[in-house]
Parts: structure tokens; C-alpha cells; sequence
């Protein structure tokens, strides 16, 4: 019996490579820069599935070209480099990985948070510079985190992981969402929920977690930015346009907030040149998931989802369920 043909643009940790190759015949892109688009839609000829990461768009070119497919299966939580209702018309199923990255996401969030207000990374490079002369009294003196208010913009499974962990820094938890959260998980978190406006202006920290979105596109933009503390920090772990960049380089520059701390960005891999050079922010390449184990089990999912489809069946974690095949 002739096995299921699968075009996967990057390498699988084992145990997904393992589940996916006794069931189907696998062509890998080789690696380990990401597949060219000439290659991605030459690669998806006569394949009948599409394991991709944030970093392929797929649009209407793509399953014009792989006419055969029948799942886009996205390695990521966010799925804004695929356009759902293109798949919806060729009657392809997308999905992507929800779930399994949110307490990985939520450790990382928090080690920008204390990172950046404790000035770890210029800690770290005076010392490695040797130009470090002893302990001072006023020495790369950062911000207190004990006590201090935390607001989070979006309070979904990420926030609410990152609002579990703030309990034991005794902070105060305000939250921001288009859905307010259950009254017994308010009591349960001890999180109050306020306006954006409220938010951006109390709180100490502030910790971005919302979906990529028309309504939250440069969502901390000149508005909420110029209502931050001078104090505060904004910690950025959920997708790049959320935050206009070039208004945090002009909050920065007039020292209208303390800091910034960024995982993601708005036109990735690049970044604001005005971002690169300051010591008040922290700038990792886009890993608050890339745990090993975590990392594992989204590509296991996005594997699941594969042979899900490829078995006759919905995918677990389809981004358009409703979609019938005839």
C-alpha cells in the first residue's frame, strides 16, 4: 500500500519524525535555513501534507500548488502566516499547536520580565567586558519586582500562567481582555480587571499576551505607551505587530518608560535599527516556547494533526472545523 506524501520545511525532533515516518513517506526541507519559496511551492507538488512553521506563508500560490493536499499543519501556536479561509476554499484543513507552549511561554515571559528590570544582560556584559572595577553603590541598579503591580494584556491560558506565577513575588495583578475572566479564577488568581487605560498607567510591569488581530495590531502604540510609568516595563511574548515599534523607540529615547523586553517583532527576522543598540532592552530571536520538551511536543501535535486528516478524521486542533469534505 502506497503510503501518504508529506513536505515537512523543517527538521522534526525524534519521536515526531518516528510517528510521522511509519505512516507516511516524508520529504524534509534539507535545512537549516528555511526553504525558499520557490522550493516550498515546488516541494508541494503532489503531497498530501504540509507540515510548515511561522515562517512559510500560505496563501492561495501555495495550495494551487499542492492541488493534493488535505492539511497545512502549522509548528506554532499563532497562525497568521496562513490565510484559514484560502485552506477553506481548496478544502484543505489547517491547524496549529495550542496548549503545550503555555507554561514554557509563561517561564520566558518571566525571565525577561526579571531580566530586564534587574539589568541582567548589561550585568553579564560588563563582566565579560573587564572593565568591571568591584561592587558600587549605585552599580546597574535595576527595579524591584516583590510587591510590585503586574498587568497583563490578555488574560488567556499564557496570562493566566503568568498571573499563577506572580503570587509569589506578592504583586498586585491587574488584567486587560475582551473577555472577562470567570469571578472564581479573579478570587483564585487574586487578579482585578480593568480598562487598557488603567492598565498602561498603574501598572509596574506590564506583560503582552494577545492573538495577532486587527483590533490588537500596535495595540501598545503612542497612546498607551505615553500613559506608562516612567518606572514601568513592557514585556512583549505574544507576536511582533502588537507593539508599534517605532513609538517604543520614541518612549525609550524620551525616557517615558524604564524598559522593554521583546521576543517577538514586527516584520521578523528583522528588527527596529533603533532597538538594537539599547542597553534598556533585551531582544531574543522569537524561543519563549523553545524548550526541548515543548518544542517535541508541538511537532508530535503538529504530527497528530497530519495523521488525523490523512486517516479520515478532523484534526484535533483544526482552525476550520467546520469544514466538510465532499
Amino acid at each position: 500500500m502506497t503510503k501518504p506524501k508529506v513536505y515537512a520545511t523543517h527538521s522534526l525532533f525524534e519521536p515526531a519524525r518516528k510517528l510521522l515516518e511509519a505512516a507516511c513517506e516524508v520529504d524534509y526541507s534539507p535545512g537549516p535555513a528555511r526553504p525558499a519559496r520557490a522550493d516550498l511551492l515546488e516541494h508541494v507538488v503532489g503531497k498530501d501534507a504540509l507540515i510548515c512553521l511561522l515562517t512559510e506563508k500560505i496563501n492561495d500560490e501555495v495550495l494551487d500548488a499542492g492541488s493534493k493536499l488535505k492539511i497545512i499543519a502549522n509548528v506554532a501556536v499563532g497562525f497568521d502566516n496562513i490565510d484559514v479561509p484560502a485552506c477553506t476554499r481548496h478544502e484543505v484543513f489547517a491547524s496549529n499547536t495550542p496548549g503545550v507552549v503555555d507554561e514554557t511561554t509563561a517561564d520566558f515571559a518571566w525571565t525577561l520580565l526579571m531580566a530586564v528590570a534587574r539589568r541582567v544582560l548589561e550585568g553579564d556584559r560588563l563582566v565579560r567586558s573587564g572593565q568591571w572595577t568591584g561592587w558600587d553603590l549605585d552599580q546597574l541598579c535595576g527595579g524591584d519586582i516583590w510587591g510590585k503591580t503586574l498587568g497583563i494584556v490578555g488574560f488567556g491560558r499564557i496570562g493566566r500562567a503568568v498571573a499563577r506565577r506572580a503570587r509569589g513575588f506578592n504583586m498586585r495583578i491587574i488584567y486587560a481582555d475582551a473577555v472577562r475572566a470567570s469571578t472564581e479564577f479573579e478570587v483564585e488568581a487574586n487578579a482585578e480587571f480593568v480598562t487598557m487605560d488603567r492598565l498602561f498607567s498603574e501598572a509596574d510591569f506590564i506583560s503582552l499576551h494577545v492573538p495577532l488581530l486587527p483590533e490588537t495590531r500596535e495595540l501598545a502604540s503612542t497612546k498607551h505607551l505615553s500613559q506608562m510609568k516612567p518606572t514601568a516595563y513592557l514585556i512583549n511574548t505574544s507576536r511582533g505587530p502588537v507593539v508599534d515599534e517605532a513609538a517604543l523607540v520614541a518612549a525609550l529615547e524620551a525616557k517615558k518608560i524604564a524598559g522593554a523586553a521583546l521576543d517577538v517583532f514586527a516584520k521578523e527576522p528583522q528588527v527596529h535599527p533603533g532597538l538594537i543598540n539599547r542597553s534598556d532592552v533585551i531582544l531574543t530571536p522569537h524561543i519563549a516556547s523553545a524548550s526541548v520538551e515543548t518544542r517535541t511536543k508541538m511537532a508530535v501535535m503538529a504530527v497528530q494533526n497530519v495523521l488525523a486528516v490523512l486517516d479520515g478524521r478532523k484534526s484535533p486542533n483544526a482552525l476550520n472545523p467546520d469544514l466538510v469534505i465532499a
